[in-house]
């Protein structure tokens, strides 16, 4: 898996290190800080979510739909975790029961993120409450998620209807950040199906979306028919063979995911060599441009 990907070595970084006592200062003040926005945004939301894309530095509140609601869910839960306010956890269950209509209507659910959406919030419940609800929604989607996997090329299909020609067989780096959802199904059903396919597309994500240079690809086609690789390019990044930063994240967290699962040391090798990359390509400042290509560009970060 990692013997044709460059291992770069890591450049040395200027400045020093927090001293202990000013670091816990700093994150003490981060807690408290978060949790006041989190607040804010509490009363604000009420039972609605922001949407997955700002308009003129603002998120407009939906419903749930779109990949991205269960992040808001998800900073209730470790909210609670971090304060114990009753109002967080109660505010996350309610969530949670949009989740369970959602999945049980399949509405929106043409996606690998059912991932993101059903960990962060049902799984998360699960784990903190005990919410036998929240256990059973997050197992409907483990089950809708394997639904997505071809078997002959080894992959879950990112995005679409599986009947569409326009995206059958396209994986993507993101979908890495995805499978914990069905290893934890395995954990808790004994059926092995769910753990076996996320291991097999993490296996073909790291031989197919790593390039040997150790950057990715945004996403890949393979032939869902005979499992042959077709071709890489981008739909996020700044051209085909350029490396997505967000992206290049998604592999990094992502490959770790696997091996914290797994055990495989393979896939703790190559998140570290995709980590030398990224680290290597940043500014002065630290906060990469929205594309590692772009490195010393006027062209906007992403934090």
């Amino acid at each position: 898996m990692t013997i044709a990907v460059v291992k770069e070595p890591l450049r040395v970084f200027g400045g020093c290190p927090l001293e202990g006592r000013q670091l816990s200062s700093e994150l003490i003040e981060a807690h408290r800080r978060t949790l006041s926005i989190i607040d804010l945004n509490l009363a604000e939301f009420g039972e609605r979510f922001p949407a997955e894309a700002c308009v003129n530095g603002y998120y407009p509140l939906t419903e749930n739909v779109e990949w991205t609601t269960s992040f808001w869910t998800g900073q209730l839960w470790l909210a609670w975790e971090l304060s114990g306010k009753d109002s967080y956890r109660q505010a996350a269950l309610q969530q949670v029961r949009s989740f369970g209509v959602r999945i049980a209507g399949r509405q929106d659910t043409d996606t690998h993120d059912l991932g993101f959406l059903y960990t962060l919030s049902c799984v998360s419940g699960w784990r903190l409450t005990g919410n036998a609800k929240a256990r059973g929604f997050a197992l409907l989607a483990a089950q809708a998620l394997l639904e997505r996997f071809h078997a002959r090329a080894g992959i879950i299909q990112a995005w679409g209807d599986l009947t569409d020609p326009q995206q059958a067989g396209r994986m993507i780096i993101d979908c890495n950040m995805n499978l914990p959802l069905l290893y934890w199904a395995s954990e808790q059903t004994g059926d092995c199906r769910f753990a076996d396919a996320a291991r097999r597309h993490a296996s073909q994500a790291a031989r197919y979306l790593v390039r040997p240079d150790a950057s990715t690809w945004h996403t890949y086609y393979m032939d869902v028919v005979s499992g042959e690789p077709r071709y890489g390019n981008t739909q996020q990044g700044y051209a085909d063979d350029s490396c997505w930063s967000r992206g290049q994240a998604w592999g990094i967290y992502g490959l770790l995911l696997s091996y914290n699962y797994t055990g495989d040391r393979q896939f703790l090798e190559l998140s570290r060599r995709l980590e030398n990359y990224f680290l290597n390509r940043l500014p002065a400042d630290s906060v990469c441009h929205w594309d590692l290509a772009l490195l010393g560009t006027d062209a906007l970060r992403d934090s």
